[in-house]
């Protein structure tokens, strides 16, 4: 043998011995049946609840029914390319979402993916959409508040930080608006917002875009949205995707808000994707665990434990009724989570009232912890003056000449109240505009200012305090107090408005 071919035949055995191959197990399993973006594949042995299936043409699923022979999984996807006899493979990964700052001021899918045409998102971490929600020894109660920027709210049914408060009511009576007005309201504050669109028009989802950045919310703002258009799977997969998002900030110490809106749809696409996957329904159709779909999601809003970061996250979930029907299914499974709930009333919106916040059914569980001491001072006996108001209006229709002064006096200053604390939307309004007009209000000053005349002396009031004691403004958001001093100060800033208005 020549020397030329002893050295093909050593490393020829040379590459024998160092042979070697990376062996990599699949799961793999093929579809037996697919409907209504629903696919049925038989095998996958090793696949976890929730974990991301990849079908052909990358287009992935979601397992969700875990059987003995049978995987059933919503398709997240364009499903009518998948066929019976396709390759499906198990990807290892349950659904995560990119979280971090570089998505603040963007408009993602429920999977991340960028739809407001800015480009791709350089996010390097990502979190899983679903997680168990942090125990009772790493949170502290709630006592900061969430200055929403609505005299009503912020003075009769205040939000902290780390609560949950509901909003609920008809369909088009201004619960988007409140939401919407509070993440307007942290213009230039400490709070990332994130807005959850579940199952609406896309029309709306860019119309809200459009009014957060002329508002200049965007800056602190993320928009998760699941269109009408999209599937059942994507629309369930967006409020936990949020709540990733939101949580990502509140570990890092930061505060987060998250809107929700709103869950009624995100229960129907529950439902629907249920029933296709023929899951035994109950009451109203729904299958038995919607009220773990919505407990799950909504006990991640917390406020931590310095020890832990002592960030928060606030969940303000949004639920639509039917003719102001409370005591249906999915409104009292929302209402028995949450820590209270605001109550816009169809009635109260019709007789031109906004918001129609009713007194008497909406209640913050968090209460006066949640407020600064500057609004406990002026909204104490808010709410019992309301509440009395609307008892005695029922009782004055019928006339109002044979009462006694002291009632008289009391529907006076009821009236006045109510006008007061009606606002426009997209005007939110700082602490100490709010304070002073509600204690002008409370303490009887605004009595004799006819009731037409109360908006148009309301607006005049705080052109008159920005122009002229600007100093008491800032003294009440700097202390959020009315201290004696300040308290003095106030009387006699509203004795000289008062001159030198004319009513």
């Amino acid at each position: 043998m020549s020397n030329q071919g002893r050295d093909i035949v050593s490393v020829i055995k040379e590459q024998i011995e160092h042979f070697g191959t990376s062996v990599t197990m699949v799961d793999v399993g093929t579809v037996v049946e697919v409907a209504d973006g629903v696919a049925r594949i038989y095998g996958l042995r090793g696949a976890k609840y929730n974990e991301l299936l990849e079908f052909p043409n990358g287009i992935m699923g979601l397992a969700l029914n875990l059987e003995e022979d049978t995987v059933g999984a919503v398709i997240l996807g364009e499903y009518s390319n998948i066929k019976e006899g396709d390759e499906v493979r198990c990807t290892g990964r349950v659904a995560e979402v990119p979280v971090g700052a570089e998505l603040i001021g963007r408009v993602i899918t429920p999977l991340g993916i960028p739809i407001d045409g800015k480009g791709p998102i350089k996010t390097t971490k990502a979190r899983p959409v679903e997680r168990v929600a942090p125990n009772v020894v790493i949170r502290q109660p709630v006592t900061k508040p969430v200055h929403t920027g609505i005299k009503v709210v912020d003075a009769i049914v205040p939000i902290g930080r780390g609560q949950r408060e509901l909003i609920i009511g008809d369909r088009s009576i201004g619960k988007s608006a409140i939401a919407i007005d509070t993440i307007i309201s942290q213009k230039g504050k400490d709070l990332i917002c994130i807005y959850v669109a579940i199952g609406q028009k896309s029309a709306k989802v860019a119309q809200i875009v459009e009014t957060l950045a002329k508002y200049g919310a965007m800056e602190h703002t993320i928009i998760v949205a699941a269109n009408a258009s999209d599937p059942a799977a994507v629309q369930y997969l967006a409020p936990y995707a949020g709540c990733a998002i939101g949580e990502e900030f509140m570990e890092q110490g930061k505060d987060a808000l998250v809107v929700y809106d709103d869950l009624t749809k995100h229960a129907w696409a529950y439902r629907q994707m249920s029933l296709i996957l023929r899951r035994p329904p109950g009451r109203e159709a729904y299958p038995g665990d919607v009220f773990y779909l919505h407990s799950r999601l909504l006990e991640r809003a917390a406020r931590l434990a310095p020890e832990y970061g002592g960030g928060s996250l606030t969940a303000l979930p949004i639920i639509e009724v039917q003719a102001g029907d409370l005591s249906a299914y999915i409104p009292t499974n929302v209402i028995s989570i949450t820590d209270g709930q605001i109550y816009l009333e169809a009635d109260l919106f019709n007789s031109g009232i906004r918001p129609p916040l009713n007194v008497g059914l909406s209640v913050s569980r968090v209460g006066g912890k949640a407020q600064t001491k500057a609004m406990r001072q002026v909204a104490g006996k808010l709410r019992i003056d309301m509440a009395q108001y609307s008892e005695l209006a029922a009782f004055a229709q019928f006339g109002t000449a044979d009462l006694d002064k002291a009632t008289q006096l009391q529907l006076a200053r009821g009236q006045r109240i109510q006008e007061i604390l009606k606002q426009p939307q997209y005007v939110p309004m700082s602490l100490a505009q709010e304070v002073t007009i509600l204690y002008a209000v409370t303490n009887g000053y605004l009595d004799d200012i006819p009731v037409e005349k109360i908006v148009r002396a309301e607006q005049d009031f705080h052109r008159f305090m920005e122009t002229s004691h600007p100093e008491i403004l800032k003294t009440i958001e700097s202390d959020n107090d009315i201290k004696e001093k300040t308290e003095e100060a106030l009387k006699e800033a509203i004795k000289q408005f008062k001159q030198s208005a004319s009513f």
